[in-house]
């Protein structure tokens, strides 16, 4: 008899596996046209604030330009034109308006940084975990901040290569600086900083996935400080000494901000 009545709530479904907590915290599911309509509406939301950013940015061009110009050095300038502070030059019909163009949407995009991140994280929380959604949050922030940071530490470290790069042959070339080429380059110099700077979230991202633990960077500390320092010489551009002892000097702090953030992970 406990065996007809055991048999019956299995069929009826008494008897079911009880879920677990992680698994009720999946995100629901979605069709893949429902995904597209998502993607495509967040897509058009991050668009919309990068020409709101580039219009702001459009309007104070001077400025900016005028503050970016901060790290060349005064005796760049190869041209003096009276009453005039001009310390770059364009080459072309249109190139001016191209520059200021490019450098529009450049502050548009690092104006609308918070709500690009914003979109993404509301695009993939769905379909994270709990324990995921409590660490992509922070990891986020932090990422955002050690991105503006090295961006930061890099427009300050600017003036070292610059002023290198345009004494090596004043005294052979009639050297021009271009509005174009002076934009580019500053701009390649302050993202490759901004990239470094995500070396703890590499390194914590990699101990997640069980390839390495703050035991393993504390052993291999000496090890990996010279390769760090010996590539702080390589990517940054001139011969002059200080800016390779700032990138070092900055990526020997990472690399122990990096111990201290997978401590605090793993726990």
């Amino acid at each position: 008899m406990a065996t007809s009545e055991l048999d019956r709530d299995q069929v009826i479904g008494l008897d079911e596996p009880e879920t677990s907590g992680e698994e009720e915290e999946e995100g629901a599911t979605m069709t893949l046209v429902e995904h597209l309509e998502e993607l495509r509406r967040r897509i058009i939301i991050c668009a919309v604030a990068i020409v709101v950013g580039s219009i702001i940015g459009f309007i104070f061009r001077e400025p900016i330009l005028n503050f970016l110009l901060l790290p060349l050095p005064p005796d760049a300038v190869a041209i003096h034109v009276p009453g005039k502070d001009l310390r770059v030059t364009v080459i072309g019909v249109g190139e001016g308006f191209t520059v200021f163009l490019k450098l529009s949407v450049a502050v548009g995009i690092c104006l609308a940084a918070p709500v690009i991140l914003y979109e993404l994280w509301a695009f993939v929380a769905p379909g994270l975990t709990r324990r995921e959604r409590r660490w992509a949050g922070p990891f986020v922030l932090i990422g955002v901040l050690l991105f503006f940071a090295g961006m930061a530490l890099g427009f300050l470290t600017l003036r070292f290569p610059v002023g290198w790069l345009i004494n090596f042959g004043q005294n052979d070339f009639l050297e021009l600086v271009t509005a174009d080429n002076y934009l580019t380059f500053i701009a390649f110099f302050m993202l490759a900083f901004g990239i470094v700077f995500e070396l703890p979230l590499v390194l914590t991202f990699l101990a997640q996935l069980g390839m390495l633990s703050s035991r393993t960077l504390r052993q291999k500390r000496a090890v990996a400080l010279v390769i760090l320092w010996i590539l702080s010489t390589f990517l940054t551009p001139g011969s002059d000494p200080y800016t390779p002892v700032i990138l070092g000097s900055a990526m020997t702090v990472l690399y122990e901000l990096s111990i201290i953030l997978i401590r605090v992970t793993g726990k």
